[in-house]
């Protein structure tokens, strides 16, 4: 599978009124800082597609991308865990992304980024759990893959698996900066959107 084009569709602040574009949706999800927009212009190869910001935080709504003229979407959720706001801030970006969890209907797969340095947080452990209990499908992958050597980014992707209760090769790596990791991306996103092998 590759990611031929890739545009920014909308932005929507209400669960309530999600876009239904029949086609299926991979959402992103991670706590903030966890590197989501680099992680979206990596695998669409597209620097300007989602804004970057080094003050974490700065998605606070649902944004759509749209794949390769329609085949499929991309949805940016709110990053969580953001010290920096408001608990009624907090409270509105949860609500909007169980929202769209609970109310999407095209939703293929949810892929939660961890930052390969660091555990997870209870951030985390709480939307694997509630995907779990959703039964809606996820996939782990660590950012930053980068920032540390082969042998330590083979242990860490074990200690992250024992936090979360899944196997080590669960867990996927990747790094924006150095490129590496989106054969195993586009793999799955193959697999989850159930697009014919070759397109």
């Amino acid at each position: 599978m590759q990611i031929k084009n890739a545009k920014f569709i909308i932005s929507v602040s209400d669960s309530g009124k999600l876009p239904c574009y029949d086609k299926p949706e991979i959402a992103i999800a991670g706590k903030s800082n966890v590197g989501k927009s680099s992680f979206i212009n990596f695998i669409c190869n597209n620097s300007k597609l989602a804004r970057t910001s080094s003050e974490p935080g700065r998605t606070r709504l649902l944004n759509y991308f749209e794949i390769n003229g329609g085949e499929f979407y991309i949805v940016d959720m709110p990053g969580y865990g953001y010290a920096r706001v408001s608990k009624e801030e907090k409270a509105g970006w949860g609500a909007l992304a169980e929202g769209y969890l609970k109310n999407s209907k095209e939703l293929k797969c949810v892929v939660l980024l961890v930052d390969i340095r660091h555990d997870p947080n209870p951030d985390d452990r709480l939307l694997l759990n509630f995907m779990h209990a959703s039964n809606i499908p996820f996939a782990v992958v660590a950012t930053k893959g980068d920032k540390l050597s082969r042998q330590q980014s083979f242990n860490r992707r074990a200690e992250i698996a024992a936090c979360l209760n899944i196997g080590r090769d669960d867990v996927l790596t990747v790094s924006s900066l150095k490129k590496t990791g989106l054969e195993e991306i586009l793999n799955l996103f193959q697999t989850r959107v159930h697009l014919d092998v070759g397109e």
